[in-house]
């Protein structure tokens, strides 16, 4: 008897066991950014993320721009649309490369990778890691008198970097002023849709990611 009594008592305990394990909440998954509802998308149209690609090899474009001549690069992303010329003369090797790289289709279906409100928005990295690049770099040594204010569009370096260095990273600026020592080789300045970048420099967290995928779906270059 006092066996059947041990033998009930552990089936009674294994029961209970597993009547918990089962009423446990399933976990949350976390939040996907593409699945939210319309008005959290900050007016970008919902995408995934294009899958990041490997670095290249290329080479650096052998000619310049003609600087008499006026280039417009027009950023296309789901969040929409902006542009701005091509400063030929700050920066003319950085010029002729994005012009290049732009051209060649580089740029497409990349992401902002990098979103720090308030201060800049970051692209041009197909890896999407903040690290990658074309191959190759140029050098543009910027004038020590250069500033960085809202609308500036200039190439991204490593701190280790000389002044002026440059891949395929760019950034657009933000804030009225950015407070950067003049290092960094300025592409241009926005001309229209200088909305669609603030709006995407609203989508940042306090980590520099983006909370949503922002896509630059292709870069045109216009002008001979």
């Amino acid at each position: 008897m006092r066996s059947l009594s041990l033998i009930l008592a552990f089936l009674g305990l294994f029961l209970l066991a597993a009547c918990g394990e089962e009423e446990r909440p399933a976990p949350t998954p976390p939040p996907v950014a593409q699945d939210r509802p319309p008005a959290a998308t900050g007016g970008c149209e919902r995408m995934r993320a294009p899958a990041p690609r490997e670095d290249e090899d290329r080479k650096a474009p052998g000619e310049p721009l003609g600087e008499d001549a006026t280039y417009t690069a027009t950023v296309r992303t789901n969040c929409g649309d902006f542009a701005f010329e091509l400063d030929t003369e700050a920066a003319p090797k950085a010029a002729a490369s994005f012009a290049a790289l732009a051209r060649d289709g580089y740029f497409e279906d990349t992401v902002f990778h990098r979103i720090v409100p308030g201060f800049v928005i970051q692209g041009g990295d197909p890896t999407a890691t903040g690290a990658g690049g074309p191959g190759y770099k140029t050098k543009d040594r910027p004038p020590p008198e250069t500033t960085y204010g809202k609308g500036v569009v200039a190439m991204a370096k490593a701190a280790d970097e000389d002044p002026g260095t440059a891949g395929s990273q760019f950034y657009v600026v933000t804030a009225d002023d950015a407070g950067l020592p003049p290092e960094y080789a300025v592409l241009g300045k926005v001309t229209s849709g200088m909305d669609v970048v603030e709006r995407i420099g609203m989508l940042g967290d306090s980590s520099e990611q983006p909370t949503q995928p922002v896509v630059i779906e292709s870069v045109q270059i216009a002008g001979s």
